[in-house]
């Protein structure tokens, strides 16, 4: 029996329950065999009720001898035929049941060309109530069961009218009839009403518009106006019209002179050319109205003048006006004539690295092994740990993962969340194994989880990470395929989105593995025309692969040998110039009324945007910074101050920052750094204190290294395996990129002039402070040059002391900026400054 439990058990880890909606869905090939069994179903079901209502009565002996294969029914479909017929007319619907064929029919349609299938579940809904109305209807009207109602229709009257009787059937039979008026046919009565009164007019312009037998006579003083014609009622209508423009021209005619007359010379015809209407110009009104511009003016206009009726007519044509080429129009036409603008064209013939450049570790530990003894072994061990502290479990489930392995499990009810909480450390004791970690509860389950290492690790390959489908098929704009969940699911997230990614983690522990995996991410996915790195590496050591890719992803700084910094000083200029960039292309989305950089290289794409006014497609650029605590340590505030302003504001514009770390005190990620870094990688530290300064809670102290990291976005924290890619792997790629056609040279930012004072001045002898002799002595003396010392000893204000340290400098006593340290004192002593200051002289 005991066997017999634990196999129950194996088998509820290894498949998870697959959903019923799921488990019933067809597949396509289902569909069309489907779909065209049931179309013409639908039609041997028409043939077999139409010939059923011309020989059911023969048929009604041969449908209890269904498997006697001597009777021969009369019915088109045979035995078959005969039966479902009989049961569906007969004892069923009666006429109204050729409905049902039709839907059949209907359906396998839907099937077969697999339409939307909310509309074929309308269809059957108001079918199958349109024949219950009808065969009540016909139940109603003949009384007996038969071919018109059916033993449905008949028997549905009878229980209605025994119930709510004549009149209550008649009231029911009415409002479902309104119902399907109004519901399904969607008529109202102002719709009705709306309806008869457009015919109406139709009707009456019809009659207005028939042409009369003969002329009609009107005077000039317009007492009298006779006419002919053959009905009374077009008569009085054209009575009434005329009547109105002779009004009108005698109202207008006593305003204005000299009366003329404006008629459409497509209704002046040569019999009536002596009996001519007497109006006013009206040319202003017609070409004034842009509704009569477009649609009702004539081509040709005849004016007379009312005084001289002899006087010759004049022809008024109407001038068609230009075309005017609008903005919008111009940017359809070049979009038409040239096509999009592709900022890939420089580079067309680019290929993008093969997988076959990256290694695969299946042969060795790539696909992960299950052990059934140990993950029974743990959970047995589990179940003991708690049932020593008195914790009851009532189901327990284990998710095997790359490396860790999420035992997750329901406790009885009653029992606190804090009490499991408290027993991590003895749990791990009891399992003997390194960075237990316990998440009570998991997010969006009612769980508690409880993650243990296999004593085997799974390699993640970046292999599989770069061919899988969800980052195949990822639609982001900076897709990075990190590794694998603990579900072994590939973990991919937008770069564009997060906006910037905060690294840290112990020394060896997969930092630079973590960046090299983001990189090869980036390669894998983007044009060189998309997308620019600017990689910062102290190190000197670890991104200095990737130089052979200078001239077709790197940015760099003009005049600058070499792409890859790791000079500290040119580090600040370079952050510096992405600042400066960030304003510049600050201004292209301004002009271009635009939000972010995705919307205006759309707009630019589609020829929206004038190159002649500075536009230009606008790659993204993306800032790596290997250890960000030697910058902080040698250069301060210097690189806080636009890396902060960086990355409170450059994410709309396309520059991302990826920082990493090995220290992650306080003083290092400040509070203004992680306020705008909300994705964070954290993989293990030494202590809790690290933990919670990356992530704001513990965890990272109980991760067991090589590549095992926790990921949060801001909300819930995902604990990760990172791809792993090897130096030669990264070598084979940046190989194949670097062997093709290139960029002249590397992306180039903004020149950037630092503000290193007194570099270059050169202050006159006489310009000097009052202080100059003083303040020198008091500089070698100290042997340190820092203004701050000359505000403490002379009692001054810093602006005058920096002017003296300026002083100082192209004096020769002290040396050239250095940052945040104080200037090298280049005197030794008062005795060699004297001299110095004497030989000036």
């Amino acid at each position: 029996m005991a066997k017999k439990r634990v196999s129950t058990k194996r088998k509820t880890t290894k498949k998870p329950k697959t959903p019923l909606k799921q488990k019933l869905a067809l597949s396509r090939q289902q569909k069309v065999v489907l779909g065209s069994f049931l179309f013409f179903l639908g039609i041997g079901l028409f043939f077999a009720f139409i010939s059923f209502f011309f020989n059911w009565k023969i048929d009604q002996s041969e449908i209890s001898q269904f498997y006697d294969r001597a009777s021969s029914p009369k019915n088109w479909l045979s035995k078959f035929g005969a039966t479902v017929s009989h049961f569906f007319i007969f004892k069923g619907f009666g006429v109204s049941s050729l409905i049902l064929p039709v839907l059949t029919s209907l359906t396998g349609i839907y099937l077969f060309f697999d339409l939307n299938k909310k509309k074929l579940a309308g269809f059957w809904f108001w079918g199958t109530l349109v024949m219950i109305w009808i065969s009540v209807v016909l139940g109603f009207i003949k009384k007996e069961s038969g071919l018109l109602a059916g033993v449905v229709g008949y028997e549905t009257n009878d229980f209605l009218q025994d119930y709510v009787g004549f009149i209550g059937t008649v009231l029911i039979l009415a409002f479902f009839a309104i119902v399907y008026i109004v519901v399904r046919l969607r008529y109202t009565p102002e719709r009705l009403t709306a309806s008869i009164k457009s015919t109406q007019k139709d009707i009456a312009r019809d009659f207005e518009s028939t042409p009369t037998s003969t002329s009609n006579t009107v005077n000039n003083n317009g007492h009298k106006v006779t006419e002919k014609q053959e009905e009374e009622s077009g008569s009085s209508r054209i009575k009434e019209r005329i009547d109105a423009i002779i009004a009108r021209s005698k109202d207008i005619g006593k305003k204005e002179e000299p009366k003329k007359e404006v008629v459409k010379k497509d209704l002046i015809k040569k019999e009536s050319e002596t009996n001519e209407i007497t109006l006013n110009p009206t040319i202003n009104d017609f070409y004034g109205n842009p509704e009569n511009r477009d649609n009702d003016v004539p081509e040709k206009l005849i004016i007379k003048s009312e005084d001289n009726p002899e006087d010759i007519a004049m022809e008024v044509e109407k001038v068609s006006e230009e075309e005017v080429v609008r903005d919008k129009d111009l940017s359809a036409k070049l979009v038409k004539d040239f096509g999009e603008f592709d900022p890939k064209l420089e580079l067309g013939n680019y290929k993008f690295p093969g997988i076959n450049l990256l290694k695969d570790y299946t042969g060795q530990t790539g696909s992960i092994t299950i052990d059934q003894g140990e993950l029974e072994e743990n959970k047995n061990r589990i179940v003991e740990t708690l049932k020593n502290y008195k914790i009851e479990i009532a189901q327990i489930k284990a998710t095997v993962g790359p490396t860790v392995t999420l035992y997750e499990i329901v406790p009885e009810a009653g029992i606190r969340i804090s009490k499991i909480k408290n027993l991590e450390d003895d749990i791990a004791l009891s399992l003997a194994a390194l960075g237990i970690r316990i998440i009570a509860p998991i997010p969006g389950k009612g769980t508690i989880g409880i993650e243990v290492p296999n004593k085997k690790s799974t390699i993640v390959s970046m292999r599989s990470a770069i061919a899988s489908s969800k980052f195949q098929n990822a639609e982001m704009e900076l897709p990075l395929s990190l590794g694998k969940t603990i579900s072994n699911e590939t973990f991919v997230v937008d770069l564009a989105k997060m906006p910037h990614l905060l690294m840290a983690g112990a020394t060896g522990q997969g930092k630079s593995v973590g960046l090299n995996a983001i990189l090869t991410s980036l390669l894998y996915k983007k044009h060189p025309a998309e997308v620019k790195f600017v990689l910062v590496d102290p190190k000197k050591v670890e991104l200095t692969l990737f130089n052979k890719i200078e001239r077709h992803y790197l940015a760099k700084l003009p005049d600058t040998e070499e792409a890859i910094i790791t000079d500290n000083t040119k580090v600040i200029n370079t952050l510096n110039s992405l600042c400066i960039e960030m304003d510049a292309r600050y201004d292209l989305l301004k002009n271009a009324m635009v939000r972010n950089i995705k919307e205006y290289n759309a707009k630019f794409k589609a020829r929206k945007l004038n190159p002649e006014n500075g536009h230009r497609f606008l790659p993204y650029i993306v800032l790596v910074v290997d250890e960000f605590a030697d910058l902080i340590m040698t250069a301060g505030k210097e690189v806080e101050t636009p890396i902060a302003r960086l990355a409170q504001l450059a994410r709309a514009i396309g520059i991302h920052l990826i920082i990493a770390t090995q220290r992650p005190s306080v003083n290092v990620i400040t509070g203004m750094i992680k306020a705008n870094f909300p994705a964070r990688i954290a993989f293990r530290v030494t202590s809790k204190i690290d933990s919670r300064t990356i992530l704001d809670t513990g965890g990272a102290d109980q991760l067991i290294g090589r590549g095992d990291m926790l990921f949060t976005q801001g909300n819930e924290i995902i604990r990760i395996q990172c791809a792993f890619v090897d130096t030669p792997e990264v070598e084979r790629i940046t190989e194949f990129i670097g062997s093709q056609k290139a960029y002249p040279d590397a992306h180039l930012l903004p020149e950037y002039v630092g503000e290193e004072s007194g570099t270059s001045l050169d202050i006159d002898k006489k310009d000097r402070d009052k202080l100059f002799n003083e303040a020198a002595e008091v500089i070698v003396t100290a042997q340190q040059g820092s203004a701050s010392l000359l505000q403490r000893k002379l009692k001054l204000g810093y602006n005058r002391a920096g002017r003296l340290i300026d002083q100082l400098e192209a004096a020769g006593v002290v040396g050239p900026f250095e940052g945040s340290k104080a200037r090298q004192v280049l005197v030794n002593d008062l005795v060699s400054l004297q001299q110095l200051l004497d030989n000036e002289k």
